[in-house]
């Protein structure tokens, strides 16, 4: 349990892990696809590419650098094709998937399903690290004093669950129940967070879109409308929440776990869900045994500052208050105020003073700028100044903190 408030991280001034790709890099994976690039020739370009991200946000003035998620196509990467026991199907069957899960509906509003997805076969089990290269060269690249700032986002557990109809997650010949189910998955889990954390990983983030959907009326409707469903809406969180809590029943303390929530952050800066964290807030925020909650709230969608009065003063929050999905910056005054309206709920909720409050928040993006490899509708010039001012605003309101 998250049982002593973590600092450092997080960090004042954050970002959600996924920055632009350049273009080059781009077009060197599209080669590389088409066969028409080598494996060789796309490390490089990877390589080359992360080099210099690294280097723009050391000079931003980031502490918790990551390496853009460059190397993924999108920002739940490859944990889970990297297990034992699962496999990526092309083009799935639509009804194999619960068509009121946000993203889902979306996609079958433009008349497809996913293009791919990933499903448990047989016997779910941890063979290898599909991070750890990716891990250890973004560390060669900072002072050895700051390996431990570094941040390495990771796919939520319940990814390839949540989004699939009763009776569709696994087969039944392998697992008997969630239960059994979510044991593997923990297992994985812990194995991997072993295996960086021995390579010096201190700072992971998990990357939770579907933590948010509960806060989704449409989701919990549609939900509560399947006949399939063994378990309420209720049930269902509570369930991911242990999953989550198993995964990392076995960190040390010195290792760093927030997660990011928020609404969707596809191609063209699109967002799948609309709701506050209002009915999810003493769940999420009293029995999730995490650190650090990274939270959308660039939009009224997110719902208002309110359900924050639940956040226990032993963990810390980082404000999404600044969209990474378009150009147009926000005011800096009004970013301001919006923080320490923020932080004076927090105070209320925990009998303390606004500047004790704000001693366990900070601000960043509502979101990666490329949570698709494609991106968001901004360029980089427009992430830059985007990443310029979560960092200004964290100096107005924190003069001289990280």
């Amino acid at each position: 349990m998250a049982a002593d408030l973590h600092r450092n991280p997080p960090f004042r001034a954050e970002h959600l892990g996924s920055l632009l790709r350049p273009h080059g890099l781009l077009e060197t994976r599209e080669a590389a696809e088409k066969g028409k690039a080598s494996k060789q020739q796309l490390a490089s370009a990877e390589d080359e590419a992360v080099q210099q991200i690294v280097d723009l946000q050391l000079k931003l003035g980031y502490r918790a650098v990551s390496d853009g998620e460059y190397r993924r196509h999108m920002f739940w990467g490859s944990f889970f094709p990297g297990l034992e026991g699962f496999e990526t199907v092309k083009n799935p069957d639509v009804d194999l998937f619960r068509p009121y899960m946000p993203d889902i509906s979306a996609f079958l509003e433009e008349g497809h399903g996913p293009v791919d997805s990933v499903f448990c076969i047989g016997k779910i089990k941890h063979v290898g690290s599909t991070y750890v290269d990716q891990w250890n060269f973004l560390k060669s690249l900072v002072p050895e004093e700051r390996i431990r700032e570094c941040k390495l986002t990771l796919a939520a557990p319940n990814w390839y669950h949540m989004r699939y109809k009763e009776g569709n997650a696994y087969p039944k010949s392998v697992y008997s129940s969630d239960k059994q189910y979510f044991a593997d998955i923990a297992k994985a889990y812990q194995t991997e967070l072993q295996i960086l954390y021995g390579h010096g990983l201190r700072n992971v983030q998990f990357d939770d879109p579907n933590l948010a959907y509960f806060c989704s009326e449409k989701m919990t409707a549609g939900w509560a409308a399947d006949p399939l469903n063994t378990k309420t809406v209720d049930q269902a969180l509570d369930d991911y929440i242990s999953l989550y809590n198993a995964c990392i029943s076995h960190r040390p303390a010195d290792l760093h776990v927030g997660v990011h929530m928020c609404r969707g952050n596809f191609v063209k800066s699109r967002h799948f869900s609309e709701g506050g964290y209002d009915r999810i807030a003493t769940k999420l925020f009293r029995d999730l045994n995490i650190d650090t909650y990274y939270l959308e709230y660039d939009t009224p969608r997110a719902g208002g500052f309110e359900p924050l009065k639940h956040l226990p003063n032993n963990k810390n929050v980082v404000l999404g208050v600044i969209t990474s999905k378009f150009p147009k910056l926000e005011d800096l005054g009004e970013m301001r105020e919006r923080v320490f309206k923020a932080a004076d709920i927090i105070a209320e909720g925990n009998g303390e003073s606004r500047d004790q409050a704000l001693g366990r928040m900070a601000v960043s993006p509502q979101c990666g700028f490329a949570s698709h490899s494609s991106g968001n509708a901004i360029d980089s010039e427009g992430m830059q100044k985007k990443l310029r001012l979560v960092r200004q605003l964290a100096d107005s309101i924190w003069p001289g903190e990280a």
